[in-house]
């Protein structure tokens, strides 16, 4: 892999639809790690990620190389959100924090602070959602928004700015539905100071946003026997791996459950935020039971154990995505 230096980011990623795929999915919310602030003093010597669709952990160990201390904004920034209760994505729960994330430095739990806005077409409506007295994070309204202290004028404008949509008419004997219809940013956010010359220990956990359909449709029809180039480029999906599905659908009963398919993304977007490559990184992907399976793209991938896969590279700076397709098998 070519070695340049790298930031770790956060970006939606709604799953594309192969064709042939049906209703029945749900996409998946890619998050990814820690964005530093504009320097060229703090190196990444070393980061250990923990993938499972249970729970994603990064461990960093940071070092100041310049001859001073440096005080600079981490932040973790959340997964863009599309509030409209029409936009089927995987929520680990409703509250702000959506993720659950938490974070450590050097052992100590700290309290970040949360920045949210509402976007719509690349502009900042927030203040616009906050005047009109709307939650600027509604997450889980599938009955709309509380819009009863609105007037009709009132909302025709938000729906001009592309603020709500109206499904249906105004001025009838019953107030049609209201929904969100902007994108929700939000970051997480601290300051940290990196002492001159010393290692800085940076932890952080958070549940991930899994996105899956009912089905094995890497099969497709059930008679394809290569990947379809989606699959391919996406996942790094093989003949061996399609072999591998097919044994497992063979065994499907009708009464007895069936093979699904999870979606999960992580997202590595390069950048020169960091000084040079990260030194040490390895990967721990847990595809959490013997009678699942894991497709993913990576470099000298290795199976330590009855679930897990491991990837160890030295001067690594990540050259796309990390995209997982897990194959679960039928509960009980």
């Amino acid at each position: 892999m070519t070695i340049r230096s790298a930031i770790l980011s956060v970006a939606f990623l709604a799953a594309a639809i192969v064709p042939g795929m049906a209703n029945d999915s749900t996409a998946e919310i890619g998050a990814g790690g820690l964005v530093l602030a504009q320097t060229r003093d703090i190196a990444m010597e070393s980061e250990i990620l923990y993938i499972s669709m249970d729970e994603v952990r990064v461990d960093y160990v940071f070092r100041n190389r310049s001859d001073h201390d440096v005080e600079t904004v981490v932040a973790f920034p959340m997964p863009d959100l599309e509030v409209s209760p029409y936009w089927e994505v995987a929520i680990p729960n409703f509250e702000d924090n959506f993720l659950g994330f938490t974070v450590t430095v050097d052992g100590t739990a700290i309290r970040p602070e949360l920045q949210q806005r509402a976007m719509v077409a690349g502009v900042d409506v927030t203040d616009r959602v906050i005047e009109a007295g709307l939650p600027v994070a509604p997450i889980g309204a599938y009955q709309g928004l509380d819009v009863g202290h609105l007037s009709d004028d009132a909302l025709r404008d938000l729906e001009a700015w592309g603020i709500v949509t109206i499904e249906g008419d105004l001025g009838g004997a019953e107030r049609p539905m209201v929904v969100a219809a902007w994108t929700l940013k939000s970051a997480y956010w601290w300051r940290m100071t990196f002492p001159v010359g010393r290692e800085v220990a940076v932890e952080h956990r958070y549940t991930p946003a899994v996105g899956g359909a009912a089905g094995t449709y890497v099969l497709g029809d059930g008679t394809r026997t290569e990947p379809h180039p989606y699959y391919a480029n996406k996942y790094c999906v093989d003949s061996g791996f399609m072999s591998a599905v097919r044994k497992r659908a063979a065994t499907e009963t009708d009464d007895g459950g069936h093979y699904s398919e999870r979606w999960l993304s992580y997202v590595l977007s390069t950048g020169a935020n960091w000084l040079g490559p990260i030194g040490t990184f390895r990967l721990i992907v847990d595809k959490g039971s013997t009678d699942n399976l894991v497709s993913f793209c990576g470099e000298g991938v290795t199976k330590t154990g009855p679930t897990t896969f491991e990837m160890d590279l030295d001067g690594f700076v990540p050259e796309r995505d990390l995209d997982l397709l897990f194959i679960v098998a039928p509960e009980g």
